[in-house]
């Protein structure tokens, strides 16, 4: 997809425009805030237009010379330049893809058991360790929000909070059944077992995104009760928050403040109703855009992680990698996260060519 001259010298004067605005000094709270943002989500998109209308300049001018001698000089460049403009025009197709304005937000990652019992929880620490460490090698920040410990040390639920830029972007294919096949520790016949634990990433909302009212929650507080600390059925610490209006049930029990409790079970309602809200607002672009690596509805068997061979298989793309213990343990997640993203890209631009 060529990108027409008249609409890079547009960008180039929209990008100019806005850095002349923060740099005037005038702009304050919210003004400055959103000129911010504009700037950096249009930046590395003026910056490969201006590359390509370089490229596409110098072209003209070399393909202008009428000078026999320059010209055997120049034609050496014309050949490198010709190679390289598609590449950067390729380049600048994506940038200029619609992007989802969650993209650059942080995220709640939550992590639920499914079929398997306690090997299933296991499996659920199993993977918030993955993001965590992957998290970590992002430059972002993990705190567990909320936690339902299993008595052998997994999870039969952990909700967490991932703060970072670009969160979203990332993590947000990560929806869905991720299911394990392996040895339990706890079968003493060396019998495969499949199990699964079901992952959702919903964008995190600023609080002026999703108002909510008072007169429409329901609040109950009660003892924790699990696999916890001293603190466990001590107190009435633990708070269920019901939004009426939706019937979204929230619960919090990890931290030993009632308060505390209420705060985080508030956050996670409020990244709950904010994708509800995403979603009812997109309607069939949020539908088309699901469909491009998969529906994110966690009812969906995302991938497969098979210890007996050591693979990982993402079943959207079709991508097995053979490097189990290096993508459980972070690093190696990377280069799945980056084919879902390419193939992402490929589907959106092929259907903008359509």
């Amino acid at each position: 997809m060529s990108v027409p001259d008249a609409r890079l010298a547009q960008i180039a004067a929209r990008f100019a425009e806005i850095e002349a605005r923060l740099a005037s000094g005038t702009l304050e709270g919210k003004d400055f805030i959103a000129a911010s943002r504009d700037y950096a989500e249009l930046e590395p998109v003026a910056k490969v237009a201006a590359e390509v209308a370089a490229m596409r300049g110098e072209l003209a001018s070399l393909a202008e010379l009428d000078d026999p001698e320059m010209r055997e000089l120049a034609e050496e460049e014309l050949a490198r330049l010709k190679d390289a403009l598609p590449e950067a025009e390729h380049r600048l197709a994506i940038a200029m893809l619609p992007r989802d304005s969650a993209d650059s937000r942080s995220a709640m990652l939550e992590i639920r058991a499914g079929t398997g019992g306690d090997e299933a929880a296991l499996f659920a620490a199993d993977l918030l360790r993955m993001y965590d460490r992957f998290a970590a090698e992002q430059g972002w920040r993990v705190e567990v929000v909320s936690a339902n410990a299993s008595d052998i040390g997994g999870f039969k639920e952990v909700v967490a909070e991932v703060t970072g830029n670009g969160v979203f972007a990332k993590l947000k294919f990560e929806s869905g059944v991720h299911r394990v096949q392996r040895v339990p520790v706890t079968e003493s016949g060396g019998r495969i077992h499949t199990s699964a634990a079901t992952v959702a990433v919903l964008p995190e909302p600023d609080e002026v995104d999703v108002q909510i009212e008072d007169k429409d929650l329901k609040i109950d507080v009660y003892r924790a009760s699990g696999a916890g600390g001293q603190h466990v059925n001590t107190t009435d610490s633990a708070v269920r928050i019901t939004h009426l209006p939706t019937g979204t049930v929230v619960t919090c029990q990890d931290g030993r403040s009632q308060h505390k409790n209420k705060e985080k079970a508030m956050q996670v309602l409020r990244a709950r109703l904010y994708e509800a809200q995403r979603e009812a607002a997109q309607g069939e672009e949020a539908a088309a855009r699901r469909a491009m690596v998969g529906s994110g509805d966690r009812s969906e068997r995302i991938r497969t992680y098979n210890f007996p061979q050591g693979r990982v298989t993402d079943h959207r793309i079709n991508l097995t990698l053979h490097r189990l213990p290096e993508i459980l343990e972070g690093p190696g997640l990377g280069e799945l996260i980056d084919a879902l993203l390419a193939e992402d890209q490929a589907k959106r631009l092929a259907a903008l060519g359509e």
